[in-house]
């Protein structure tokens, strides 16, 4: 980035690593910790021993020699695994404080910051992670996203937030990076076959979740960062700095209401723009090589707007992508020019520019490294044992639900990604999913139960987007069979999981009461 800030990030990672030496022996409590390490992309983990780092590849945008340095990172570090996030992040577990710091300073050193991967901080801005390659799309949002991205993090260690900032980038209303569910979202659109954004706000998951609501007016791309710039005072000046849980842009909107909220922005996004001096002027990103087409049809292969090309998709199992499968990666792109890397929203990540005949062996050498059917590539936080806040371990909850589909040796792909989450902080933001979980404890009948509420329905589309509604409370050990019954009665119809569910409701209703408690 420069080396002002990497300095003076580097000077503060004695400081993380006092504070994490004060919680392990006791000196200070869990939540004065986290208030402390959420900033530096670090969390304890669950038995107050072992920690979590975030490592913050912006918008999920990861060239060779970032991945071969997480690679050697983890190694480094005798870890045998990392996790990609729901940011489009990557998470490395199991590291004691020493490590954590240690992997801070040598990340840093290579352009790779965790600071702002927690905490009340902007985070890393999301993207479409086709973007630029995308058939379908609008124009190539990349460039845009990766400026916003450097925008915040040259002044990351300045910001004084009620609470965390969200903000993505989509290439096309199909808005895969969840514009419509984020304190700030531009959405790409064309007018009069010029390129411009269509900009939300006001919208978020976890508790009281709501969907964002959309500014009256397209903008000029160069103008994204008076608007990053407007809802980011707009936020400190009007967020709730007392309630923590009321501390969101979307209680900002909820209070002043979608006109008076509009109304607001508009004056800061003026006194900016009177001020100028944020006009965006990015370069294009060339995605160009020589093609050859590929005649096959796969789930994890999308054939790219550039003639010839291709791009993989990879979503190992829960996020969770173990070195030797991630050696396997490695040891292939090297090999391969022009390549790259994006990491999703969904806790997977693409390999693209790959022509016809890179693209059909990638995706040998790739078949069952993760998930092949849409179940298998469900979204999952880290949950229990590891987290904090986790109420239930949603890792092992996964892995039941796809082996007892093994068991049963049902192979059609009927099923939607399930998100679940292990807790309502939404990790796994169940709210968008067609399918979601969230996990919780209930007493019933004088016994407390694992407990997974079921959210069904959640869609995310420009116009449309909608949040799951929740449609009862199913023990963890009736979670498998549930949703056996519903790959049944979808496969029966010969309809996709969201229509048969509209055409069917009582019908899946009739299903839950089965299992519901």
């Amino acid at each position: 980035m420069n080396k002002e800030l990497d300095k003076i990030l580097l000077d503060e990672i004695p400081y993380i690593k006092e504070c994490g030496n004060k919680f392990i022996n006791n000196e200070m409590s869990k939540m004065e910790f986290k208030g402390i390490s959420g900033r530096f992309g670090v969390y304890a983990h669950r038995d107050g021993k072992e920690f979590m780092i975030r490592l913050r590849t912006s918008c999920g945008v990861i060239s060779k020699k970032q991945l071969h340095i997480i690679y050697n990172l983890a190694s480094k570090y005798k870890l045998d695994k990392i996790h990609l996030t729901t940011r489009q992040a990557v998470q490395l577990h199991g590291l004691s404080i020493d490590n954590i710091c240690n992997i801070m300073k040598e990340a840093l050193l290579e352009g790779i910051y965790t600071r702002g991967g927690g905490g009340d901080f902007p985070r890393n801005v999301a993207l479409s992670p086709l973007s630029g390659v995308n058939e379908n799309e609008v124009f190539d949002v990349t460039p845009y996203a990766i400026a916003c991205d450097k925008y915040f993090l040259k002044k990351i260690y300045t910001y004084k937030l009620p609470r965390k900032l969200k903000v993505s980038f989509s290439n096309n209303n199909n808005d895969s990076a969840h514009c419509t569910v984020q304190d700030l979202g531009f959405v790409a659109t064309k007018e009069n076959n010029k390129n411009y954004f269509k900009v939300f706000f006001g919208g978020g998951l976890g508790r009281n979740p709501a969907v964002s609501i959309e500014f009256p007016e397209l903008i000029d791309p160069k103008d994204v960062l008076y608007h990053i710039e407007a809802i980011t005072q707009l936020f400190i000046h009007e967020g709730n700095y007392e309630n923590k849980s009321k501390a969101r842009v979307r209680y900002i909107t909820e209070k002043l209401g979608k006109d008076g909220f509009i109304s607001e922005y508009k004056k800061y996004l003026s006194e900016l723009k009177a001020k100028g001096d944020l006009d965006l002027h990015i370069e294009e990103i060339n995605y160009e090589k020589q093609g050859v087409n590929l005649d096959l049809t796969h789930k994890r292969l999308f054939k790219q707007k550039q003639e010839g090309l291709y791009s993989v998709y990879i979503k190992p199992i829960g996020g969770i992508l173990y070195l030797k499968d991630l050696k396997k990666v490695l040891d292939f792109i090297d090999n391969v020019s022009n390549v790259m890397i994006r990491s999703t929203m969904e806790e997977g990540f693409y390999i693209l520019n790959l022509n016809g005949n890179e693209a059909r062996e990638f995706l040998r050498i790739t078949e069952n490294l993760g998930g092949e059917t849409s179940l298998e590539q469900s979204v999952c936080c880290i949950g229990v044992p590891i987290c904090q806040m986790g109420v239930l371990e949603s890792q092992t909850e996964l892995n039941k639900i796809i082996n007892y589909f093994k068991e049963k040796n049902f192979k059609k792909d009927v099923l939607p990604s399930i998100h679940i989450s292990g807790c309502p902080n939404s990790c796994g933001a169940h709210e968008i999913a067609g399918i979601g979980l969230v996990g919780k404890k209930k007493r019933v009948d004088g016994e407390l139960l694992d407990i997974f509420e079921l959210h069904l329905g959640g869609h995310l589309n420009i116009p449309g987007t909608s949040l799951a509604k929740v449609y009862g409370d199913i023990p963890t050990n009736k979670i498998p069979e549930l949703l056996y019954k519903f790959a049944l009665e979808v496969d029966k119809s010969n309809l996709d999981f969201s229509t048969w569910l509209k055409n069917n409701e009582d019908l899946a209703k009739e299903i839950i009461s089965k299992y519901a408690v």
